[in-house]
């Protein structure tokens, strides 16, 4: 029967180490990378919301708004009767910050209101803000 040859201890603490160093190093700059995509992703699902609205305002010939919940981080559409809620707080764990606390959409798709407003989206050291102007005009 042929001897068989197996791993020591202190080689197997050796790779732990090395594996831990490498982590240690790899964590730091992921974590930064994934708030980053998590607060530019939920930065497109407040303009996914602001174009459904325009959109809803067009096709019903009524005022749609867009509220900002920046407590609870969570945008709501509201057109008439029906409310659409979206958490980017449970989605992309991130928080919000606005100039105002909503935007609405005449029945002819612009802005109405009398400000723009700024939406500043944030998770760790990761912002990304989202500009309405006061025609309804957004910048990202």
């Amino acid at each position: 029967m042929p001897a068989r040859r197996a791993f020591t201890l202190i080689e197997l603490l050796i790779v732990l180490v090395v594996a831990g160093t490498v982590m240690a190093l790899a964590l730091p700059p992921a974590a930064a990378w994934m708030d980053r995509v998590e607060s530019h992703s939920a930065a497109r699902d407040i303009l996914s919301t602001l174009a459904a609205a325009r959109g809803e305002a067009l096709a019903r010939r009524q005022r749609a708004w867009v509220v900002l919940d920046t407590a609870g981080a969570q945008v709501r559409l509201v057109v008439g009767r029906v409310t659409r809620r979206r958490s980017l707080a449970d989605t992309h764990r991130v928080r919000l910050s606005a100039t105002r606390d909503s935007i609405a959409y005449d029945a002819s798709g612009l802005g109405y209101g009398a400000a723009n407003v700024t939406i500043v989206v944030a998770r760790g050291a990761a912002r990304d803000t989202v500009v309405v102007s006061r025609l309804g005009r957004v910048r990202h």
